[in-house]
């Protein structure tokens, strides 16, 4: 009779794959370090793609970035090793090397695959990856398609992403033939014992407790890590390389699939205490408060007689990306603006003036409609909350006063849902990409060019003259990537800035078709009776990140431009201001009262002494806002607390920490108030100019 073998199934699998204890651990430990070996390699490019931005800061700050980073990649490493470590339970799943080879392949590529990525979406946005991935995603894909391909090197990163993956399975290939156990005549696969059950749930407690403390990123008592740990240097370029952009994008994918309203502005102080706040920070000897126990700020605004312009007509330019560093008259000597330049001596020039965001759906909604980009309502126009009725031009200017209007844009207005927005702002005369007849030029990606939307505009304003008073948004593209220009340029290509000689380039093209719009213009009657706004949508980041809100990319120029301003008002004016105030300023120079509720102030009739106020924060979907005031900043990071710098402009930019500054705690009440009531006034539909028209 034959010999019974009593083995059960799990040692018989034992026996024959020998999965031991042992070399489970080796195959765990090494692929930990080969991922966190490419995150670190990872960081490093991302380091010396953008080594612009390194500036004079020294290789001791830098190191210390890449320590921090190692933090977060170890965090991310043991996330994904969470698989090999269950499998410290069942033998048959330590046995499994097959789908762990599987499994470390693929999300090695994938977190790859986001590394790569960085590479560019930091040097476009000067942020690691965010929320603004998942904006472009919603958006038509085929115009995101197209500027990725047109603007970035995407066949250069899909053959690294490639070959860099099969790299990979062949390391962990190898790691496993490596780790496998051996038998006494050393082949691989021989007889082994596999640890009893007791022994591996006592070595999985032991590897739990220690990826909870390595995933966790630090041993005090508390949070864990949190991004603001990152943040250690005086150099806001180190202590971004100290994240990991796929943990910031999974951040930032959790906030999006969340519910719409979780990610709003949360109160923090009594509402009749922020709601006094903001009245305080808004209304002026000028205005009126009515309605007070129905809207925040609504307001009756009589501008003074001698404020006013003798002008019937307001056009407002929305500039893309004209960022006030690089503008000759805000200090910069590179020739990139020679029009806007010499349009500025002929106008008031706003040298303190920032984007409310740093994408143009916050310009267009903070400009148009003077509302404020707040936390969970970047992109305002295309949510529910943005088919309520706001206090803009539209509202005051098209339904209060029966003025004509016209939207002239290089490109489609479903993108952002600017059409949608508008239209049920009170807007009704669009013209878009699929208006213009032989442009000089149209590309694959956005639309015509700059020089034909300003030739366009030219012919809009000039049909509606002599008719009744107009009011048009003439909003510019070229200068976005991928920068499609026309192959003759009329313009000298910029050089001698590094990876910025594309976008500078571009930017001087729309300086040029600027300067050829008024030259149009001035020669028309209804030149003398209107108010030019000219001013950027946003600017962008170049090699020098001042404070961590990077005002490069906030920092943009309003020129007005009107008959008799400079007579009244001066050539210059260094008053803090935004996009929210434009509309404001609009109303003030045209005279006569105005019921609205907007979030800004007229720039020109403040009380004396009065420095102005500035509300911003940047597209991501963090909840990270300042507000600056006079040469103040006060920044209000997520999981850090709230710090005020001293900052310059112009020529020569720079912030410096004011510790204990004795204005931090009043600054971070306005702030707050400022955004708690914002908030509120828009969840509760209260936020227009007439409560008929703004009330649920």
């Amino acid at each position: 009779m034959a010999k019974t073998d009593a083995r059960t199934p799990g040692q018989d699998l034992s026996r024959r794959q020998a999965p031991t204890l042992k070399s489970h651990l080796a195959y765990l430990l090494l692929s930990g370090l080969v991922l966190m070996l490419m995150y670190t390699l990872l960081r490093i490019g991302l380091l010396a793609y953008n080594r612009e931005m390194i500036g004079e800061t020294p290789v001791t700050t830098f190191l210390e970035a890449l320590f921090n980073g190692l933090r977060f990649d170890l965090r991310l490493t043991v996330y994904l090793l969470i698989p090999l470590m269950l499998a410290l339970f069942s033998v048959r799943a330590m046995a499994a090397r097959g789908f762990f080879r599987f499994w470390l392949t693929l999300v090695g590529s994938v977190t790859l695959f986001f590394g790569l990525m960085e590479m560019d979406f930091y040097r476009e946005f000067h942020q690691r990856l965010n929320g603004l991935v998942f904006q472009y995603i919603e958006e038509d894909p085929g115009t995101v398609l197209r500027m990725l391909w047109y603007g970035f090197p995407v066949a250069r990163y899909l053959l690294a992403w490639a070959l860099v993956t099969w790299l990979l399975s062949l390391v962990f290939k190898g790691i496993d033939r490596l780790t496998r156990p051996r038998s006494q005549g050393g082949h691989e696969g021989g007889v082994g014992t596999a640890a009893p059950w007791y022994l591996r749930a006592g070595v999985f407690v032991v590897i739990l407790l220690i990826a909870v403390v390595a995933a966790r990123g630090t041993l005090r008592q508390g949070p864990p890590l949190r991004w603001g740990d990152a943040y250690t240097t005086d150099s806001n370029f180190a202590n971004q390389l100290g994240l990991n952009g796929t943990l910031t994008l999974i951040r930032a994918g959790k906030a999006r699939m969340s519910a719409h309203r979780d990610n709003v502005w949360k109160a923090t102080l009594p509402q009749a205490e922020a709601q006094q706040t903001v009245r305080d920070m808004l209304l002026t000897s000028h205005d009126t408060l009515v309605e007070a126990d129905i809207a925040a700020v609504r307001r009756d605004f009589t501008p003074p007689a001698e404020n006013t312009l003798p002008i019937r007509n307001v056009v407002v330019i929305l500039l893309e990306s004209f960022a006030g560093h690089s503008v000759g008259a805000l200090g910069s000597d590179s020739n990139i603006t020679p029009y806007f330049d010499k349009l500025s001596r002929e106008g008031l020039l706003f040298d303190h003036f920032f984007s409310a965001g740093t994408h143009t759906h916050q310009g267009m909604f903070a400009t148009m409609a003077c509302f404020p980009n707040l936390p969970g309502f970047e992109y305002l126009m295309r949510t529910p909350e943005g088919s309520n009725k706001l206090s803009g031009l539209p509202q005051l200017l098209s339904t209060g006063r029966n003025f004509n209007d016209v939207y002239v844009y290089n490109g489609n207005f479903a993108w952002d849902n600017q059409s949608g927005f508008f239209s049920n702002q009170g807007m009704t005369n669009f013209v878009g990409r699929e208006d213009f007849v032989s442009p000089v030029f149209s590309d694959p990606t956005w639309g015509v060019s700059d020089q034909d939307m300003f030739d366009r505009g030219a012919q809009e304003l000039k049909a509606r003259e002599g008719g009744k008073p107009f009011y048009a948004l003439l909003q510019s593209l070229s200068n976005h990537t991928p920068y499609a220009l026309p192959e003759n340029l009329p313009v000298e290509r910029v050089t001698g800035h590094g990876t910025l000689d594309e976008h500078l380039t571009a930017m001087r093209y729309s300086d040029w078709a600027l300067g050829q719009f008024f030259e149009k213009a001035k020669k028309e009657p209804y030149f003398k009776e209107t108010l030019f706004v000219v001013l950027g949508d946003h600017g962008f980041g170049n090699n020098r990140q001042l404070t961590e809100m990077d005002l490069g990319r906030f920092n943009v120029p309003l020129l007005l431009i009107g008959p008799g301003i400079q007579e009244k008002f001066g050539q210059r004016s260094s008053i803090v201001g935004t996009q929210m105030d434009v509309v404001p300023t609009i109303m003030g120079r045209l005279g006569g009262q105005t019921r609205h509720q907007c979030w800004g102030r007229d720039l020109l009739n403040l009380p004396e002494g009065d420095k102005g106020f500035a509300v911003i924060k940047p597209s991501g979907g963090e909840q990270v806002v300042a507000i600056v005031e006079g040469n103040r900043i006060l920044i209000d990071p997520v999981d850090m607390p709230p710090k005020v710098l001293n900052y310059t402009l112009g020529a020569n930019p720079g912030a410096e920490l004011v510790p204990d500054a004795p204005d931090a705690a009043q600054l971070h009440r306005k702030l707050e108030s400022f955004l708690q009531t914002a908030t509120k006034s828009l969840l509760d539909n209260t936020a227009g100019a007439e409560a008929s028209k703004s009330r649920n």
